[in-house]
């Protein structure tokens, strides 16, 4: 009686879908062409906004955490 072996391959699966490389391109296009830094807000800015907003709401607790996210979230938008 004979043994089948089957041979194996070192070749890895492509991930890759036929929509993402429109995408990888296009990003490295960006990269290229693009001279800007985009620099993140400090956590000093972005404390001060909190705060602003919190005066705002009339000092009043227990929603810190969403003033701090929703000044981080601006000041974000306005770097880019």
């Amino acid at each position: 009686m004979t043994e089948t072996v089957k041979k194996t391959t070192n070749r890895k699966p492509k991930t890759e879908t036929a929509a993402a490389k429109p995408v990888k391109a296009a990003a490295k296009a960006n990269a290229k062409t693009s001279n800007l830094t985009v620099m993140a807000p400090s956590p000093e800015q972005i404390a001060a906004l909190a705060h602003k907003y919190w005066a705002e709401r009339g000092y009043q607790h227990g929603q810190d955490a969403d003033d701090w996210f929703r000044a981080e979230q601006e000041l974000r938008s306005k770097a880019s």
